[in-house]
């Protein structure tokens, strides 16, 4: 009898140059994960670019692989790293970001568990330079998220929503049908939480998930992230492709 074929996380992880430093640290809270028996990780790090300043910080670990490609924006670099995603769900890990002990068990436990949600989210805590966190106002409930619940709270919260794009964990088949993260230049991870609230319902997680690091050198810090024409485009294109899902009344499950 040949050995048991694991099923299979993959993660995803797009970075640049000024982010690479903090992969350590990434791979270091990947590894203080826990799943359940047949279950593996597996982390594509792909960069936006090419250059000799990444290569150096990524760990030397078999279920690691990097790759390089034209630059793009972090949006390009994560739908090309799907090429190569070869298992059954996908977790999104900025490579400046850290998961939490039991993050991706119980991502897995929900979405192993009923076959309706296509999505999980869960609570997020900004990590801030000098080692503390602050949370978010505002959570939803732990539980299910409805179909266009987030959609409708973004659109009349001045364009926040209620969860973090930062932490998606979702079925591969449904993330390719969308087509992956928006070709926008900033906004790409809110573009694809809107669609895929659109099409099918989620979960949001009350248990905290991710740190989400601040630091100067972070893309949504910069001013170009928060000029008003083209902050108006994005939200704009965002809004329009999830409003059109919607109205098709295509969904996941498809039965």
């Amino acid at each position: 009898m040949g050995a048991a074929v694991s099923r299979r996380i993959v993660i995803v992880t797009a970075v640049h140059a000024p982010s690479a430093p903090f992969l350590p640290e990434a791979y270091r809270s990947l590894c203080e994960q826990e799943l359940p028996d047949g279950w593996e990780w597996r982390w594509l790090i792909q960069e936006d670019g090419r250059t000799d300043a990444v290569a150096p910080h990524v760990p030397d670990d078999e279920r690691v692989t990097f790759r390089q490609g034209r630059p793009g924006g972090p949006g390009v670099a994560r739908t090309i790293a799907l090429a190569h995603a070869d298992g059954e769900y996908i977790k999104i890990l900025d490579a400046d970001d850290r998961l939490t002990p039991g993050a991706l068990a119980r991502d897995l436990a929900v979405l192993e568990g009923d076959r309706s949600l296509g999505w999980t989210t869960s609570r997020v805590l900004d990590f801030l330079p000098d080692g503390s966190t602050v949370g978010f106002p505002g959570d939803p409930d732990n539980g299910p998220i409805e179909r266009e619940a987030v959609l409708d709270h973004w659109k009349a919260n001045g364009f926040l929503a209620q969860v973090h794009p930062a932490t998606l964990f979702v079925r591969r088949d449904l993330l390719l049908a969308l087509g992956g993260w928006m070709a926008l230049p900033a906004s790409e991870d809110t573009g694809l939480l809107l669609a895929l609230n659109s099409v099918s319902r989620g979960w949001f997680s009350e248990q905290v998930g991710l740190l989400y690091r601040k630091w100067e050198g972070q893309a949504t810090g910069q001013a170009t992230h928060v000029d008003p024409a083209e902050r108006d485009a994005r939200m704009a294109v965002a809004e329009a492709r999830a409003r059109a899902l919607a109205s098709f009344r295509w969904g996941y499950p498809t039965d």
